[in-house]
């Protein structure tokens, strides 16, 4: 049996909590893993005067993979948020946001099997801004109009958007051998081409040039994002694969995780080239710190797509069977699926006794 060694960042909130009962379940699947645990999140501002330490992606480099819980970006320090910092520092270019149906969570579909493919470097998330009011911004108002590339009111503020063809060459090349390896049908290709003809154009047209390359062997599609949103609502089962530019991929995928009943279900994936970052989607919810109520089953869904990446596929099949199955159960389940199936939290249980109910259907 491999042994793996896994950066663990339990984060802050409810993150301890829900990272605990993830990893009691994971260590009950008899998977060889070392847990090398960093802290990082607004908790360590005292101790290192910033929210991520330089050891915390250290760790990560050195160890490849590492699975964290939510963590709060401290507000008025200058850190726009310890995620996107990560994702920076590690280049993890895509962002993987699975999102399949689950009996038991009183969703409103039964039948969604998507997978979510967001570009995670570029587009209007580059944070390439100018200030209203700047004297850089009303120099580069300036020269638009001077360039003919169009008026802009002087009292605006500018983000900018940049898209590669690099960025898109290896986010939309990532989705089709993604959907190889993993026996999909189809890749659709999401943007705004029509009117974004510089940009989302490019995309548009780096996504045609490398699906050609897999004619024969995935299908593909493209569709305009408008489009795409109405069709995931009202014929989710015509899309699989689904790659989109950083924006679009963002509010995309929680759409789709309201399909299968809301981020507190839905795992998530950061990868690059050299290193992994999984994490759950939902936020840190410090109101319920140490209250033992968390609904963890993201942060444990988001294990199973590290130890697929490990290659630990049987371990991760007996996990998601184990959730699926006591989420089908209903009995044993957190207040918040207790009370979307019943209308009240009577009979619900805590953060890690739905972790015990799991762990028994190992």
């Amino acid at each position: 049996m491999a042994k793996h060694t896994v950066t663990l960042i339990p984060g802050d909130g409810i993150g301890p909590e829900i990272t605990s009962a993830m990893r009691r379940v994971v260590d009950a699947t008899g998977v060889d893993i070392e847990w090398e645990v960093v802290e990082a999140g607004a908790d360590v501002m005292e101790k290192y005067g910033t929210p991520l330490p330089d050891h915390v992606i250290e760790s990560v480099k050195k160890n490849k993979v590492a699975i964290k819980g939510p963590v709060t970006t401290p507000v008025g320090t200058g850190f726009r948020s310890v995620n996107v910092a990560l994702r920076k520092a590690l280049d993890l270019y895509t962002n993987l946001r699975p999102a399949f149906s689950i009996p038991g969570t009183g969703a409103r579909y039964e039948d969604i099997d998507i997978v979510i493919v967001r570009e995670n470097t570029e587009d209007l998330y580059a944070g390439v801004e100018f200030e209203e009011g700047a004297p850089e911004t009303l120099e580069l108002i300036k020269f638009c109009a001077e360039k003919g590339a169009g008026t802009i009111r002087p009292d605006s503020g500018i983000s900018l958007k940049p898209i590669s063809i690099t960025g898109s060459e290896r986010i939309v090349r990532w989705a089709f051998e993604y959907a190889l390896a993993n026996g999909r049908k189809k890749v659709t290709a999401v943007h705004k081409a029509n009117i974004l003809k510089y940009s989302d154009g490019l995309y548009l047209d780096v996504a045609r040039k490398v699906a050609a390359e897999y004619e024969g062997r995935i299908e593909f599609e493209d569709k305009i994002v408008d489009m795409t949103c109405m069709g995931l609502v009202l014929y989710p089962e015509n899309f699989d694969v689904v790659v989109l530019p950083n924006l679009y991929g963002d509010i995309v995928s929680d759409l789709a995780a309201g399909l299968i009943g809301g981020l507190g279900i839905a795992p998530g994936a950061n990868i690059g080239a050299d290193a992994a970052v999984f994490e759950p989607v939902h936020g840190s919810a410090p109101k319920y710190t140490g209250k033992d109520m968390a609904n963890p089953t993201a942060q444990i869904l988001t294990a199973v797509l590290m130890l697929q990446h490990l290659d630990e596929r049987d371990a991760a099949d007996r996990i998601l069977n184990a959730v699926m199955a006591v989420l089908a159960e209903g009995e044993r389940v957190t207040y918040d699926i207790k009370r979307t199936n019943t209308g009240s939290t009577e009979g619900s249980v805590g953060t890690q006794a739905y972790a015990d109910a799991i762990i028994e259907k190992l």
